[in-house]
């Protein structure tokens, strides 16, 4: 009996003192720097503990003696530990965007779904919108989203008046062809989708969401994309 009994207590102990050491983290974290910590866990690294907070990631030792703000490189893999952490703590739920605030792009069977944030004078939203003509059986939701002019709410509105937006969209994004038109239509839309985004911490265009909540942030390369969307077909 002892014997089946010392792992779990083993197991549990080790379990409170990893939950004790994480509180102390977050407690003098806190102290420090006057804001609230959203989550605390070991990062696997150099015995340093990874805190969220504020929509960002730090690292810091369990005393609070030290703290290191940047990118964490995986030495062996290269990958951005971090960034991918990030991409991980600011999923959504697929179901919470609100896809009828979207110009939508329906190529092929249109099977896969992904969406995107993204300002029309945006240079990067740009390049990613040339890559994205290339995605076949896909459906695209593009969210108006100006954030860096009155020239980008003017065009957003355009747009989204447009008859037909995503061809408005491309023309625009990919060929250089100014919308024109009037936004005389109901443009709530696009108020509302920068509202939304404000709500998610959306700082930058273009700003990616997969049906599997995750987050990824900046002009993707479109082999990533396509990997994205093979991990998530069907959910």
């Amino acid at each position: 009996m002892l014997k089946k009994l010392l792992p779990a207590l083993i197991g549990a102990t080790l379990a409170t003192a990893a939950l004790a050491d994480e509180a102390s983290v977050k407690k003098n974290f806190e102290a420090k720097f006057n804001t609230k910590a959203e989550s605390v866990t070991k990062a696997g690294y150099l015995g340093l503990y990874e805190i969220y907070a504020d929509g960002q990631i730090l690292y810091g030792d369990e005393k609070g003696s030290a703290f290191i703000v940047g990118p964490l490189i995986d030495g062996k893999s290269m990958k951005n530990v971090t960034q991918e952490r990030i991409n991980k703590l600011t999923a959504i739920k697929w179901n919470d965007l609100p896809l009828g605030q979207a110009v939508k792009q329906v190529r092929g069977d249109g099977k896969r779904v992904m969406a995107s944030f993204e300002d029309p004078n945006c240079g990067y939203c740009k390049r990613l919108a040339k890559e994205l003509l290339k995605l076949e059986n896909v459906t695209i939701y593009t969210f108006l989203y100006p954030i860096l002019s009155q020239d980008s709410v003017d065009k957003s509105k355009q747009i989204w008046c447009a008859s037909d937006r995503a061809k408005a969209w491309n023309d625009w994004m990919v060929d250089g062809k100014s919308p024109g038109g009037n936004a005389d239509c109901d443009t709530s839309a696009v108020t509302k989708n920068q509202e939304f985004g404000r709500k998610l911490n959306i700082s930058g265009t273009p700003t990616l969401f997969f049906a599997d909540g995750e987050r990824i942030p900046g002009a993707v390369p479109l082999q990533k994309i396509e990997e994205k969307l093979a991990q998530t077909a069907g959910k």
